[in-house]
Formats: C-alpha cells, structure tokens, sequence
C-alpha cells in the first residue's frame, strides 16, 4: 500500500482552467472520495495521476516517489472510466487476461490471476460469455477486474456507476466497500453524488473550480462545513442557506423572517461590523414543529408541498416569504397538508453561519 500526495496541480485548456492549484493527501490503503459538480476537476485531477494529462504546475508523490513525469505504465496505477469500455468481440476472460497480455506475462500466470478476480467478484459464471449479453451490473464488476488483475497499487474510479440504475448503483457500492475491506488498496473515487461519497468515503475532498475546498470525514462535512458552498453540497435534503445580515452589537442577524441571536457562532460574529451580509444556515432535520416549551426561536410557516421519502417526509414551507425545507418521520408528516399553516421551532443549537461575500464559516 502506497501513500498518495498531490501538491498545486494546475491545468489549463486554453483559456479554461481545469486545475487550480489543487492539492490534498490520500493515506495508504485509505478509500478517498473527491466530490463535486460537473466541471469541478474531478476527471482532469484522476486523468493526471494516471499520467493521461500533463501538467502545467505541480507535483504527483505517490509512495514516496515523484511520478510526475513518470510513463503510465511505471506509475502503478489503474483507472477504471465512467464508460466500460470492454472489448465486445471478446470473452469475459479474454478482456481480464488482455492487459496482462501486453504486459508479457507467462499464460499459467495469466490464467491464475483471472480465476482469482473472477472469484473474488464472482463473475466466474460469466468468463466465457461476451461481454455485450452481462448486465449492468456484471459489466461493471468485468471492468474493475480487468483493473485488478494487474495488481494495482492505487486505483482511481471516475464516475464509475453513472450508468447504473438506482438499485444497481447501490448494490455496487456495497461492492466497492467490500473490495476495499479485502484488498486493502488504495482506492481513489470520483464523483458528483453525495450520497456515494458520504456511504463510501471514509474521508471526502469536496473540489469547485479546480480547488480543494474542505477535505474531511463525513460527518466532520456535515456537522462543520468550512463553507457555504460544502454546506450546500453536503447533506440530502440540501441545508436551508437564508440570506440576511448582522445587526446592532454584532451578535444578532436579521432575516426576512425576523432577528435571531444566541447561536454557536454569536461569539465570532461580534468580531463584524453591524451590516455584515450573512448566510444563514440550517438543516432541514434541525426545523421542528413548535410544541410544548420553548427550546428556541418560533416562526408561522405554510406547507407549500409535501414529499414523501418512505420512512421521511421533506415539506416544503414559506415563512415571510422565505423557503424552507423540514424533514419529519413519516408517521408525523401525515397530519400535515399543503396549504396548512404551522408554527416551527429553529433548533438554534445546531446552526450554521458564513460570510455572505467569502462563503466563509463565521464561528
């Protein structure tokens, strides 16, 4: 197992740049997740580890060693794509034993190390058919082993279920955990889903634009985002940002619903100016009808919708004219209808402030 060290990489195509300045550290035998929008840098920051980009600044370590400039197939690393990309004219088996073919390895080898892949991914029943009549989910499993049966130290997973369907894509990051517990490798992986990050990353890099903006667990990403736009990324539904501003000493923010104070972040706050454009932010779990004492601030709220999740509900509120989003168990959603007034509870405790120009956490 290897470390991974990646250090101000920039890359430019033309007059768009694709990496700025990026830089983060994956620990050997670590499953790191990289998350962000389309276009954040994800495929372009794999592409140059694997050493399928060249850079115009910046430095690659990995296990102690400099591959910057190195040649792909001295790197020790294997990438599998968001497209399978097998070859279709080919058994299961052949597609496994191709890479090791045009490295040279003797046939009692290859043949070895295809059974054990095949076994641990149990696609064994599918070596001698092509690969064209496997499902989904088996095409993806044939694409990783022809990964993994070159021995890889690092493997690198760019949107690799984007192709799925729901219940594929779950079962296959059950998989992914359950490969990574075995083998012990470091694992690299790519994506703009959430969900997929926080279920399978033990620590997640959130990238916009090119940048690393928080690297962390997931729960030190949902409980303390560093800012406004990890905030919003991290979470399902998506954390309640209102805009507003401080006001009098500078431990009160004022939003279109009324003033609040006494948050966590009410000490920092007083360091700013009166006037201080703000967003405040809470979650969607952290809304609670108002009932018996008091445990914080009261707001009147209208139902505007309603979704049922199953065991979740999320409504859909306006207060003053605000959106708000408020996720209760099913059994509690049901007394609510659209267009039903409600008085809610902010659970103050628990809420999130940030600079309204920097997006920067104010606590």
């Amino acid at each position: 197992m290897s470390d991974l060290r990646v250090s101000g990489l920039v890359k430019r195509y033309g007059k768009v740049t694709a990496l700025d300045g990026l830089s983060f550290e994956v620990a050997a035998g670590e499953f790191f997740c990289l998350l962000g929008p389309s276009a954040a840098g994800k495929t372009t920051a794999l592409r140059a580890i694997s050493g399928l980009e060249r850079l115009q600044a910046g430095a690659i370590r990995f296990g102690g060693r400099d591959i910057t400039e190195a040649p792909v197939q001295g790197r020790g690393i294997a990438m599998i794509f968001q497209t399978f990309a097998l070859y279709p004219h080919l058994t299961v088996r052949e597609n496994l034993a191709y890479p090791l073919r045009e490295a040279g390895v003797e046939a009692g080898e290859i043949a070895r190390r295809v059974g054990e892949v095949a076994e641990k991914l149990r696609i064994g029943h599918t070596l001698e058919r092509k690969p064209t009549t496997a499902s989904g989910g088996e095409q993806q499993r044939i694409a990783i082993g022809r990964a993994l049966v070159r021995r890889p130290q690092l493997l690198l997973l760019d949107e690799p279920l984007t192709n799925l369907d729901a219940k594929l894509r779950h079962d296959t990051r059950a998989e992914f955990k359950r490969l990574h517990r075995e083998l012990g490798m470091t694992m690299l992986y790519a994506t703009p889903d959430e969900l997929e990050a926080l279920s399978m990353g033990q620590r997640i890099g959130v990238l916009r634009a090119g940048r690393m903006v928080q690297v962390g667990t997931p729960d030190e990403l949902f409980e303390r985002p560093d800012d406004s736009f990890v905030a919003a990324q991290v979470g399902s539904p998506k954390m309640n940002l209102i805009e507003g501003r401080s006001v009098r000493d500078g431990r009160r923010i004022a939003l279109p619903f009324g003033e609040l104070e006494g948050g966590p972040w009410a000490a920092a706050l007083a360091a700013f100016p009166a006037g201080t454009g703000i967003l405040f932010g809470v979650r969607p779990s952290d809304i609670v009808p108002a009932e018996g004492e008091p445990r914080g601030p009261r707001l009147a709220s209208e139902v505007h919708l309603t979704e049922p999740l199953g065991d979740v509900t999320v409504l859909d509120l306006v207060a003053n004219g605000v959106p708000l989003r408020m996720v209760l168990p099913e059994e509690r959603a049901v007394r609510y209808r659209e267009g039903d007034h409600l008085q809610v509870e902010l659970r103050l405790e628990n809420s999130h402030l940030f600079a309204l120009d920097t997006g920067t956490a104010i606590r």
